[in-house]
């Protein structure tokens, strides 16, 4: 490249200037932080949604709501719920399943030891801070249930115990893609333009000085 030519295409590059474009990046970095901010709240009331039905004890409708959760998430960028824990209904299946347990129970002795049973590990659990149910199945809630119904000459007749419901089904999880096209996406790709032509103006104007320094220096 000529001494010429090098002149010429460093004038070409200052005709953008620099800061022209910093000042176009900035703007960029700010739109791009905005609707992936108003993608997270998009999220975010969704996720409010499916807790709110959760209390409504509506299987259809917390159906409903998860499904606009999932959709939403994949198909927006910066959207991800993390896990969603159906708290209530899995509480709903808990309190059926213990109860079924302490009718078991009242068949095979009477309905004294369930009183009596629940009567020792609801205060324990009083005592050391602990409830029989907080997000899933306490285990020294459910050990002490356990515990107390093998003193009495029925359980040891029987195999029975109380298992708490699995709680894998109760907790979903959903993951938003790293880029969507959306608002969003498009304009975090236009800062990536915008960044990768600040640097490669940098790099060239760099090299343009380094080739003319050379030149300047050869006798």
């Amino acid at each position: 490249m000529s001494h010429k030519q090098v002149k010429s295409t460093k004038r070409r590059l200052r005709q953008l200037k620099l800061w022209q474009l910093l000042l176009l990046l900035t703007m960029m970095i700010f739109v791009a932080a905005t609707f992936l901010r108003l993608n997270n709240i998009g999220m975010i009331e969704r996720r409010d949604a499916v807790t709110d039905a959760d209390k409504t004890g509506k299987d259809e409708l917390v159906g409903q709501r998860l499904y606009d959760l999932q959709r939403y998430a994949s198909s927006h960028m910066n959207a991800s719920p993390g896990r969603v824990a159906l708290d209530h209904a899995y509480k709903r299946v808990y309190d059926r399943e213990l109860k079924k347990f302490s009718q078991e129970v009242a068949s095979r002795s009477n309905n004294d030891v369930v009183v009596k049973v629940r009567q020792v590990c609801d205060a324990r659990a009083q005592q050391q801070g602990y409830g029989r149910f907080s997000v899933n199945a306490d285990p020294r809630y459910v050990s002490c249930i356990n515990e107390e119904w093998a003193k009495y000459p029925a359980a040891t007749a029987s195999s029975l115990q109380f298992v708490p419901p699995p709680t894998a089904p109760y907790y979903q999880t959903f993951v938003s893609p790293l880029w969507s096209p959306d608002f969003a996406g498009w304009s975090v790709v236009a800062v990536v333009i915008l960044a990768a032509m600040i640097i490669t103006r940098l790099l060239i104007i760099i090299v343009l000085r380094i080739i003319l320094w050379r030149q300047r220096a050869r006798p």
